[in-house]
């Protein structure tokens, strides 16, 4: 291939079948994908199907802890994870910037392939386009997901009052770990994106039993989401400010900036709420594995403020926490 991608790589022609042939077969290859058909024929799922897609637009394309090749593995994987899926196959569409170094496009093959075989799904299908310099930053990246269906019955319509709310993690880790990739934090201290796929997590939450809810806290935090699991509704939130993880480096990049982890981007973490008995149980199957080490219990459900998240501070007030307004950190993922 040669050192740059130019705009016969998005042709259709022999630059396309060299960039499928030499870069994305190798490190995709699979009985559905080996074909080159317009679409993958898969086989019988055995259950339910379950669909996501998302895009990825993250600058810059490295982070610590990740880039975009992984967020966008992580990205939709989490999301089927989170509907109660376990998760299959994905598509990949790339959209590269011409001028692009080959040695750039190669490393994010890569990471999307390395972190696939880990979560355990295949890219079966694909696009490839090429724009004029200029039209987009380097490159974006859209991939959808197929699953099957686990966990039947998941949603907030499943939560009653006095259900646990868990988080698997330290919040605001990904968009801290962003903000200093940009240059924008002088910040001492081993910040690293929290990205990584939740499928054994989720796994394990549900087979501990009793989980009524499972979100990934991505665009607009912890707070934005939890927000999405009672807005309209006779429930609230009811959080308690020293229980909720952040590691001393997210907090003080934010602190730096004027801005509330609780708002900051995840990509590796979930929430989850659940019935009180099974608490304990879901705590302990999060706490055995990789990535969640640092689970706990930040908050309850309950009646008294319908469709609020309130924040019970340390110093014994409350303050009601809504969605994110503006754009706190823009093209995160």
């Amino acid at each position: 291939m040669e050192p740059i991608i130019t705009m016969d790589y998005g042709s259709g022609g022999l630059r396309t079948a060299e960039l499928i042939e030499e870069l994305l077969l190798p490190a995709f290859g699979n009985a559905a994908l080996n074909d080159l058909g317009d679409g993958a024929v898969l086989p019988d799922l055995g259950g339910p199907p379950v669909f996501s897609t998302d895009s990825f637009v993250v600058t810059p394309w490295q982070f610590p802890g990740g880039d975009i090749g992984k967020l966008a593995v992580c990205g939709t994987v989490n999301d089927l994870c989170m509907a109660g899926g376990k998760p299959l196959y994905l598509s990949l569409g790339l959209i590269l910037e011409e001028g692009l170094p080959t040695d750039t496009l190669r490393v994010v093959v890569d990471s999307i392939a390395r972190t696939a075989k880990e979560a355990g799904v295949q890219i079966v299908t694909g696009d490839t386009k090429v724009v004029e310099r200029g039209s987009v930053d380097r490159l974006y990246i859209n991939t959808a997901g197929i699953g099957v269906l686990r966990a039947p019955g998941l949603g907030r319509k499943a939560l009653r009052p006095g259900d646990a709310v868990l988080v698997s993690g330290s919040v605001g880790c990904h968009g801290a770990a962003v903000m200093m990739a940009r240059g924008e934090l002088p910040v001492e201290g081993d910040l690293r994106s929290d990205c990584r796929p939740l499928h054994d997590l989720s796994a394990a939450a549900l087979a501990a039993g009793g989980v009524r809810l499972m979100r990934d806290p991505t665009r607009g935090g912890v707070a934005t989401t939890l927000n999405e699991f009672v807005e309209g509704g006779a429930l609230c939130i009811d959080l308690e400010e020293e229980a909720i993880p952040v590691e001393e480096p997210v907090a003080a990049a934010c602190d730096l900036l004027g801005l509330d982890p609780l708002y900051a981007a995840c990509e590796g973490r979930m929430l989850v709420v659940t019935a009180p008995e099974s608490a304990g149980a879901v705590l302990d199957a999060l706490r055995a594995l990789p990535g969640g080490e640092g689970a706990c219990r930040i908050g309850t459900v309950g009646t008294q403020r319908p469709g609020r998240v309130v924040l019970h501070t340390a110093l014994g007030g409350s303050r009601i926490l809504g969605k994110l307004t503006g754009a706190q950190l823009p093209r995160i993922c």
